[in-house]
């Protein structure tokens, strides 16, 4: 068979042309990422061309990864922090002075703030938090976007992890967690009320609220009660009592389509092998409709207008990353608007497979494998890669990561090992005290499936991962030093004690629902829990780094608020005590994971020249 041609490693990972399309409310005009000066900021054009377009944001420091729209189509709002410390402050883009800088909305040093909502019937006005009065909780304001003045609009008494609003932008709902870490829903009645307990959920059940019913009279919410897939139900706020809206045979909900301003049920979505969708609104089911025919893969993204007549829609797929078309739903016409990476030719591409691999103690494990092009499935290299979190999955689509590897020449397994979201709460709630465990145990399972399926060389394995996967990477490598030819650890922890004990102030107050249940408490330096500080050890790859003889590369942003630079310099030092040569590859001014082009560049440079060396893949010359 002909070698596929090596892709420049720029077409995957450098700056998209074009990315994150978004219409006004009002409909006129459409918006979009696109480089400035090396650095993605915020273009407008109008509706009927983008002969007009403007860049309205100046950011050439960090680039700007996402952004939303004011309700009056006015503005242009962006979250953007230093240097990847993850203190986001809330920027406007005025449209009537484009060459104007951005305004900073919260310049508060030290404090994080995130949008609550922008409500649909006060356009001058967005509901912010702030954990500005206290580091550790967030606080909503009421900012007026014009002048930038903050009215407070609820004090976060230690415990709310969630604000939620009704659809006049009131503030009547919240998620709190109790001290046993589970998740208590509040409600008031208007917001000069206090708020009173509805229901709690015990922490497997979920809870995650959506948002309020068009007529006000129960919440939208994410429920596992007396099951083990998460469901929509429909929460009553007089009685706290559940009605069943929709479950799924086989995964936990996605989640809902709400009509933004009235709260509406659309449809319900959820992923199994693929998106799958379920209707409610036959309106809606027509447009969505109209939608899909545009393009082979599946709707990734949709953004509509007030009157949801014209959406623009981006599409997910395994070849082709965010193919992007504009609609006109009551015409029926379409008009394609950009794919982010047009050099990335989709023949070029390495198809995605879901699989499933048994666990050696009878779960299943949802994976996706893909496969180099034009090779044979045979006695591959392999790059085991790891999701983070652990609280997330993988899914069928386009993975940058996969394409690049599979292009250099490798087979690529990507597992949802337990712990992983989506699959029901037994699946997820069986990776508590298991890192380290039996969360390993289904990496090390679904590799000796590749190899005894003859897919991959038992010789030639890799293991790469970041956050949650860095750490999985460095267990592979102390734990199971014999599987791994080489590995790469993004911002991953080496110690859970010193990891636990340096989490932001902010996420203190909810550990005890997440990491305490599942990894352990070992309190504070000053005092102790020595049982669990002894476990949390255990579980560490810095207390088995004698046992690491894979050729390891550590890759770290300095600023990193979760991953502190401590985890990666451990390690590196612990090594470097034995002799043992490590590369480190850190990048003063990232956080935890790299958000400037030229760093990301450089992250995979080091690693196609590094598995290339230690697996015998392809390397640009």
């Amino acid at each position: 068979m002909a070698v596929p041609p090596l892709i420049p490693l720029e077409h995957f990972f450098d700056n998209p042309e074009k990315a994150g399309a978004k219409i006004s409310p009002d409909g006129t005009r459409l918006s979009y990422l696109a480089p400035e000066e090396g650095r993605l900021n915020v273009w407008v054009r109008g509706v009927a061309g983008d002969d007009d377009a403007v860049c309205v944001t100046h950011d050439h420091v960090r680039g700007i990864r996402g952004h939303s729209w004011s309700r009056d189509s006015k503005r242009i709002l962006y979250a953007q922090d230093q240097g990847g410390n993850e203190n986001f402050h809330l920027h406007a883009a005025d449209l009537s002075r484009p060459g104007e800088a951005s305004v900073d909305l919260t310049p508060f040093e030290g404090v994080r703030a995130g949008i609550v909502d922008v409500p649909y019937h006060d356009p001058a006005h967005v509901l912010v938090s702030m954990n500005r009065r206290d580091p550790q909780c967030f606080d909503v304001h009421r900012l007026e976007l014009a002048t930038g003045a903050l009215e407070l609009v609820a004090e976060n008494p230690g415990n709310i992890a969630g604000w939620h609003t009704d659809h006049g932008g009131r503030l009547l709902a919240a998620s709190a967690q109790t001290p046993a870490g589970d998740t208590e829903i509040l409600v008031r009645d208007g917001e000069d009320d206090d708020f009173r307990s509805l229901t709690v959920y015990p922490n497997e059940d979920g809870g995650g609220v959506y948002g309020f019913t068009p007529d006000g009279t129960a919440l939208w919410v994410g429920s596992a009660r007396g099951t083990d897939l998460t469901r929509l139900v429909r929460l009553d706020l007089a009685t706290g009592e559940e009605t069943e809206v929709y479950a799924h045979s086989e995964v936990d909900l996605g989640g809902p389509i709400l009509r933004s301003h009235t709260g509406e049920l659309l449809a319900v979505i959820t992923m199994v092998d693929r998106l799958e969708v379920v209707f409610f609104d036959d309106e809606f089911e027509r447009k969505w409709g109209q939608a899909a025919t545009m393009h082979h893969g599946d709707v990734a993204g949709v953004s509509m207008d007030d009157d949801e007549s014209t959406w623009v829609v981006s599409f997910d797929d395994d070849r082709e990353p965010g193919a992007t078309f504009l609609l006109d739903t009551l015409s029926g016409d379409a008009e394609f608007l950009f794919r982010p990476r047009p050099q990335l030719d989709p023949d070029t591409l390495a198809p995605m497979k879901t699989i499933r691999v048994p666990s050696r103690d009878g779960y299943t494990l949802h994976c996706c494998l893909t496969l180099p092009l034009d090779l044979e499935p045979e006695g591959l290299p392999l790059v085991l890669v790891v999701h983070g979190g652990p609280w997330a999955r993988d899914a069928w689509g386009y993975d940058p990561e996969a394409q690049f590897l599979a292009n250099r020449g490798y087979a690529v397994l990507q597992v949802n090992y337990r712990g992983s979201t989506g699959f029901g709460k037994g699946f997820m709630h069986a990776a508590e005290h298991e890192f380290a465990g039996r969360m390993h145990d289904d990496l090390i399972d679904a590799v000796e499936w590749a190899v005894e399926s003859g897919t991959a060389d038992r010789d030639r394995v890799a293991i790469y991962g970041g956050s949650y996967g860095g750490y999985a990477t460095l267990v592979g490598v102390t734990f199971t030093p014999d599987v791994f030819a080489a590995a790469i650890d993004y911002v991953g922890p080496s110690s859970l004690v010193t990891l636990v004990r340096s989490f932001p102030a902010y996420w203190r107050p909810f550990l005890q629902g997440s990491w305490f249940r599942f990894v352990g408490d070992p309190g504070t330096e000053e005092e102790p829990n020595e049982e669990v500080v002894a476990d949390l050890w255990a579980r560490s790859p810095l207390s088995k780094v004698d046992a690491i003889r894979t050729p390891l590369l550590v890759v770290q942003g300095a600023n990193d608020p979760r991953v502190t630079k401590q985890e990666a310099d451990q390690i590196v030092a612990a090594l470097g005590e034995r002799g043992v040569e490590v590369e480190y590859l850190l990048k003063d001014d990232e956080g935890h994971g790299f958000a400037n082009p030229e760093n990301r560049l450089d992250l995979y440079r080091a690693m196609e020249r590094f598995l290339a060396e230690h697996l015998g893949g392809r390397a640009a010359g």
